[in-house]
């Protein structure tokens, strides 16, 4: 006999959102989160993006979440009265030869079912966003901003309507199975049984994986982490659109972003980190680097305007030494252990996706 029916590890928005939904669908469910409230990990320092879908292998999870997820994430915003805003987006070629790249991108979105992104030209660009400096452009009018907080708060509103709980201070120290029964480890000595456990807290979701014994080790990827700076804007830019420019390896390139305040911000860059390396500080000789790629879409940046501002850790996962660019969902079917979703590589456009990642995984178990 289980104690809980359904125990969610880790209270960041994706884990609130799978909380959110098997509690709707009749499950006893209780979060654990070991800080103080909620939101305090990966879901506290990214930039707010709705994503549109554009960047995603066609068939891939990500695609798809991401697709379905934006959806169901504006609708929730409007009946819930959560800030958001249609910002829309522009993805921008510096030169003739990212034009090519810009027509990769149309071709993957259109078969992710993005429809309504469209190429334009440099002076239509120009037109729309004054300052800016390109040669053609992919307008993307689905991609906006939300108040993540908000969104978090009201999730946790919904565990608690349909009397799920979220406990907070409750660091998990592992996982076990005994007598078939899976039971979680607390840091205050006690233990848990459960039905079922979702393993969901970001960085630490494959050490978690790896304290269960039972568990086929073959099944848990080698975690990797890519720390991403960003820097504010000290000065006023005449631009109202997020301005990203060609992908680049390892990431989106250092883009424009603009929260609900008005506050625009670049970033993220791409610094791997060791395992034990957690450090959220921005070192402020990066910028450098920051200037002279904002510059080839935006030449007018001004010397000295860029500040310090906040860095987020993306968790990566390793497979055969290659890095997997997916979301991974490992359940029994993997890794043998009835009853336990392993999360792993929630990155963005986490997120965006959140709410189809929780009915993928309320699917799954139910």
């Amino acid at each position: 006999m289980s104690d809980i029916e359904t125990i969610v590890i880790g209270a960041g928005v994706v884990g609130l959102a799978t909380a959110a939904t098997l509690a709707a669908s009749g499950q006893e469910v209780v979060v654990l989160e070991r800080e103080k409230t909620i939101g305090q990990g990966i879901s506290s320092r990214n930039s707010e993006v709705i994503h549109a879908g554009i960047y995603y292998s066609p068939g891939s999870l990500k695609a798809q979440l991401c697709v379905r997820g934006k959806t169901l994430l504006y609708r929730y915003c409007s009946e819930r009265n959560i800030p958001f805003k249609r910002t829309g987006k522009l993805i921008v070629a510096t030169c003739d030869e990212e034009i090519q790249s810009l027509n990769a991108l149309k071709l993957t979105a259109t078969n992710n079912g993005v429809h309504d992104i469209s190429m334009i030209s440099g002076a239509d660009a120009t037109a729309m966003q004054p300052g800016l400096k390109c040669v053609a452009a992919l307008n993307s009018p689905s991609t906006g901003i939300i108040d993540s907080h908000a969104l978090m708060i009201s999730l946790q509103a919904d565990i608690e309507q349909h009397n799920g709980m979220v406990v907070c201070n409750s660091e998990v120290q592992g996982i076990d199975v005994k007598s078939n029964t899976l039971q979680i480890g607390l840091d205050d000595g006690s233990i848990v049984t459960a039905k079922r456990i979702i393993n969901c807290c970001g960085l630490a979701a494959v050490p978690l994986a790896q304290t269960l014994k039972h568990i086929n080790s073959a099944t848990i990827p080698t975690a990797k982490f890519a720390k991403g700076n960003y820097f504010k804007l000290a000065v006023k830019a005449p631009f109202t659109k997020l301005i990203y420019p060609a992908p680049v390896v390892g990431g989106l390139g250092i883009h424009l972003t603009i929260d609900l305040a008005g506050q625009k911000r670049f970033g993220p860059d791409v610094e791997w980190l060791s395992h034990d390396d957690f450090n959220y500080s921005v070192d402020p000789s990066r910028a450098e680097s920051f200037y002279t790629a904002i510059r080839r879409y935006w030449p007018d940046l001004p010397d000295h305007s860029l500040v310090p501002d906040y860095a987020g850790i993306r968790p990566k996962i390793v497979r055969d030494d290659t890095t997997n660019i997916d979301f991974e969902f490992s359940t029994d079917q993997h890794h043998g252990v009835e009853g336990l979703v392993n999360m792993y590589g929630i990155e963005s456009p986490g997120l965006t996706s959140s709410l189809a990642i929780a009915e993928l995984v309320r699917d799954t178990l139910l």
